[in-house]
């Protein structure tokens, strides 16, 4: 009679079940960094949009206080009297406390000339918007600068 040997019964490579039991747990602990660094990722999208929307606003209320100026050293330059244009060299204008315009200020230059005897002027508006803390450098500080030319003749 052939005795034939009897090989055993192997599973995988993995071997038992004991051996497999922690696999579960390096699967787990991957899946929790990937979703940690995904959520990161998301958080700083969403404060640089945040960021973004902070300068726009800012950035609106800076224009509109520089047109507010040009408009306010039009009215100066050309009074409804019909009295004689003056053009100040340069004066500061603080925005009065207006819902939308707090944390302003307005630098106002008035240059004038004369070309074949037509007096030309030229009106610079500068606004500053800022919000913050902005005089001790901590960062902790949002400062905007819109600039309007308005160029006149008379």
């Amino acid at each position: 009679m052939n005795r034939r040997t009897q090989i055993p019964f192997q599973r995988g490579t993995g071997g038992s079940l004991a051996n497999q039991q922690g696999s579960a747990l390096v699967i787990g602990i991957f899946v929790i960094t990937v979703m940690f660094l995904m959520a990161s990722a998301l958080i700083n999208v969403l404060e640089d949009a945040d960021e973004q929307v902070n300068l726009e606003v800012w950035g609106a209320r800076a224009l509109a206080a520089a047109n507010s100026g040009a408009d306010s050293a039009l009215a100066q330059l050309f009074p409804l009297d019909a009295s004689a244009a003056t053009c100040e060299a340069s004066s500061d204008w603080d925005v009065p406390n207006e819902p939308g315009f707090h944390g302003c200020r307005v630098a106002l230059t008035c240059n004038a000339s004369v070309v074949n005897t037509v007096n030309h002027y030229r009106i610079t508006s500068t606004a500053t918007c800022e919000t913050g803390d902005c005089t001790n450098n901590n960062g902790n500080c949002l400062r905007v600068n819109r600039q309007v030319e308005v160029e006149a003749r008379d």
